[in-house]
């Protein structure tokens, strides 16, 4: 799921850089009874805004949250109905209304003011978002108490900056921000502000793993600057103290950690393009963007070890049964140098 992660490192437009803004998270959920991993990914940048919904082996849907590139106004409320007939007939329905919603920091991803809901045969299966009103006026939905918050497994995002790399997310319940600081040889984690960790001599300490606290929780936190600190590639560290050009691999997991999510979308073009624009010196073996790579020999294979099973690439094949999560989570960060 880390592709091309120990390649020479690539060099991306600084264009294609600072205008993406990509987070995957990956629920935990149920389909007409069947256990399913549900991914959203959401992509923003200068010229689009969407949201595509992921099941695998049942569908996958794009939703644009604009209807066109300048417009100040957000699209009106919708839903769309799916058919399932590969094991046992299922009308699947989603609704969503993003019409009113608020982005903190610029996210992709709304914090507020919006709902995605799907419903298989009738029954309301999955619900996120605060807009509950709204959804069962338009929808004529019942909304059962017991079906709660999803359990979110998982999350990854990608991280632009020049030495700060600046996350928030949802660790079992809790907000928190955290903040990775790289330059000068040294690595420092905050969170909420407040110094975790501090890696010195990365040339020597480029790849590992250590346990730090979130909220409370305590929370196994690998890294990989690899690409960073690779002297045939970067030269080290500038002159500014600023980490070098390619991408750092950051893991924060809690527990028996997440399911890793299949990259669609976006993110798997934007992963593509890093691929094919490394140096011409690099001989990456193919990779695999829906399934863990044998190539990446590290930073996942360590946050996969940690648990108590192998983590799945949300494919039918899946090693890990829905319901065993055991309030796992996993943060997964693509750290990204702009121009």
């Amino acid at each position: 799921m880390i592709p091309a992660c120990f390649s020479n490192p690539s060099t991306l437009s600084s264009a294609s850089q600072v205008s993406q803004n990509l987070i995957t998270c990956i629920y935990q959920t149920q389909l007409g009874n069947s256990p399913t991993y549900l991914t959203l990914a959401w992509s923003k940048t200068l010229f689009s805004h969407s949201l595509t919904i992921y099941a695998a082996d049942s569908f996958s849907i794009t939703i644009s949250l604009y209807p066109s590139a300048f417009s100040l106004f957000r699209n009106k409320p919708g839903s769309k109905s799916i058919y399932l007939t590969r094991h046992h007939y299922k009308k699947i329905k989603l609704y969503w209304d993003f019409t009113r919603a608020e982005f903190t920091h610029n996210s992709a991803e709304p914090e507020s003011r919006f709902y995605i809901a799907i419903s298989c045969n009738a029954r309301l299966e999955f619900l996120l978002g605060d807009l509950c009103p709204e959804l069962t006026r338009r929808s004529g939905l019942v909304i059962a108490r017991q079906l709660g918050e999803p359990a979110l497994l998982s999350r990854r995002e990608h991280v632009f900056g020049l030495r700060s790399y600046v996350s928030r997310a949802n660790f079992l319940g809790s907000k928190h921000e955290i903040e990775i600081e790289c330059g000068g040889g040294v690595l420092v984690v905050k969170v909420d502000g407040e110094i975790s960790l501090v890696i010195k001599k990365l040339a020597w300490k480029f790849r590992g793993n250590e346990r730090i606290h979130v909220g409370g929780l305590e929370v196994e936190f690998f890294w990989d600057v690899f690409n960073w600190v690779n002297n045939n590639n970067c030269n080290n560290y500038d002159s500014l103290g600023s980490a070098p050009r390619g991408h750092g691999v950051f893991i924060f997991q809690v527990g028996d950690g997440g399911v890793w999510p299949e990259m669609v979308g976006p993110e798997k073009r934007l992963i593509r393009k890093s691929m094919s624009m490394a140096g011409p010196t690099s001989t990456p073996r193919p990779v695999s963007l829906s399934s863990p790579s044998p190539s990446c020999s590290s930073v996942l294979q360590w946050a996969e070890e940690s648990g108590d099973c192998r983590r799945s690439s949300c494919s039918s094949s899946t090693t890990r049964s829905c319901g065993s999560n055991s309030g796992g989570f996993s943060l997964l960060l693509y750290a990204w140098r702009k121009d």
